[in-house]
C-alpha cells in the first residue's frame, strides 16, 4: 500500500469518526409510543388528576371548562412540541384554582403518564421522566396529528368594522401593551390588594375595578393574547382612521407591521406561560420594536396622523 493510499484511508477514517461524534452529540428524540411510562405511575397520576385537574378537564379527560387532554384535538395542539412544553404548562399554570397547590415535577410526570395511558399509548418498565432534559427529548408521534379542520370563520361573510383605528388602538392595543410592559417593574405573581377608593367622585379606574377578578398572571396572559389577536383587526377592510381616511390595509409595510405585532403578542404569551417576570420583561423588547417600527412609518404622517397617536 502506497503512502498516498494510507493517507487517503486515514482521512476517510477521520471524517467518519467526526461524523459519528456529531451524531452522538445530537439530542435523540423519542416518541411516547416507545413505552415511556409504567402502569403503576399512571395509577399515581390518576389520583393526582382527580384531585387537581378533573374539575376543569373532566373525569375522563374529555374536557369541561378546560380543554380535553386526550383525543385528536389534544394531539393536534401538542403534536409539534416536545413534552417539556406540556409539562411546563401543567406545573407552572395549573390548576387555575389558586387554593389548590400546583403539582410538583413528579406529580406532573405522573399525570402525563395517566394522560398517555388514557390516550392508548403503550406502557413499559421505565417511569415517565420528571427532569427537563429528558422531557425535551420526548414528543408525540408525528402521525398522531389530526387533519386540520376547515376554519368556520373562512366560511362566513366579512363583517363591517364598528370602530375606527384610533378606537381599536386605544381600547385594545394601548391597555394590553401597557399591562405587558408593566411586568418590567411589577411581578404579576405577587398578590396585591387593590386600593380602596371610598370617595364617590373618585372616577372609574378599570384596572382597580378588575384587580380582584383575575390573577396577575392571567391578566398578562389575556393582554398578550389580545395583542396577537388584534393584528387581524388592524387589517379589517373598510376600517377608517380617525380622520376619516381608509386604513392602508393593503400596504406592504402595514401588513408587515401588523404581523410583527402578532408575533410580539405570541412571544409575550409564551413568556407569560413560564410564569417568569424576567422572561415576560425580556419579551417586551420585541413588542416595543413592533410598535416602534409602525410608528416610525405611520405616526405623524398625513394619512392616519390623528389615529396613530396613542
Amino acid at each position: 500500500m502506497t503512502a498516498l493510499h494510507r493517507r487517503s484511508i486515514g482521512i476517510v477514517l477521520v471524517c467518519l469518526l467526526a461524523a459519528t461524534s456529531m451524531l452522538a452529540l445530537q439530542p435523540q428524540t423519542r416518541s411516547v409510543s416507545d413505552a415511556v411510562y409504567t402502569d403503576q405511575q399512571a395509577v399515581r397520576g390518576q389520583a393526582t388528576y382527580k384531585a387537581k385537574c378533573s374539575s376543569c378537564h373532566g373525569d375522563k379527560l374529555e374536557g369541561r371548562v378546560g380543554p380535553p387532554l386526550a383525543g385528536d384535538d389534544f394531539l393536534a395542539n401538542w403534536n409539534t412540541q416536545p413534552l417539556l412544553e406540556l409539562a411546563n404548562k401543567i406545573r407552572k399554570t395549573m390548576p387555575k384554582d389558586e387554593t389548590t397547590a400546583k403539582p410538583t415535577s413528579q406529580e406532573t410526570a405522573d399525570v402525563l403518564a395517566y394522560m398517555l395511558q388514557t390516550g392508548k399509548f403503550p406502557s413499559g418498565r421505565t417511569e415517565f421522566p420528571a427532569d427537563d432534559t429528558a422531557l425535551a427529548k420526548l414528543s408525540f408521534p408525528a402521525a398522531a396529528a389530526a387533519a386540520p379542520k376547515p376554519a368556520l370563520a373562512a366560511q362566513q361573510p366579512s363583517r363591517p368594522p364598528t370602530g375606527n383605528l384610533a378606537q381599536v388602538m386605544r381600547g385594545i392595543l394601548f391597555p394590553s401593551a401597557n399591562i405587558v410592559f408593566t411586568t418590567q417593574s411589577i411581578d404579576p405573581g405577587v398578590k396585591r390588594t387593590p386600593p380602596k377608593d371610598d370617595s364617590p367622585t373618585g372616577g372609574f379606574d378599570w384596572l382597580t375595578w378588575g384587580g380582584g377578578v383575575y390573577t396577575g398572571w392571567d391578566v398578562v396572559d389575556y393582554a398578550s393574547v389580545s395583542l396577537a389577536e388584534s393584528s387581524s383587526l388592524m387589517l379589517t377592510p373598510g376600517r377608517r382612521c380617525e380622520n376619516g381616511k381608509l386604513v392602508p390595509v393593503t400596504d406592504a409595510d402595514w401588513i408587515k407591521f401588523t404581523r410583527e405585532l402578532e408575533d410580539a403578542g405570541k412571544a409575550s404569551y409564551k413568556a407569560s406561560q413560564t410564569r417568569s417576570q424576567d422572561a415576560v420583561s425580556d419579551s417586551t423588547n420585541q413588542l416595543n420594536d413592533a410598535c416602534l417600527h409602525c410608528h416610525n412609518v405611520y405616526r405623524g404622517r398625513t394619512h392616519c396622523e390623528s389615529s396613530a397617536r396613542r
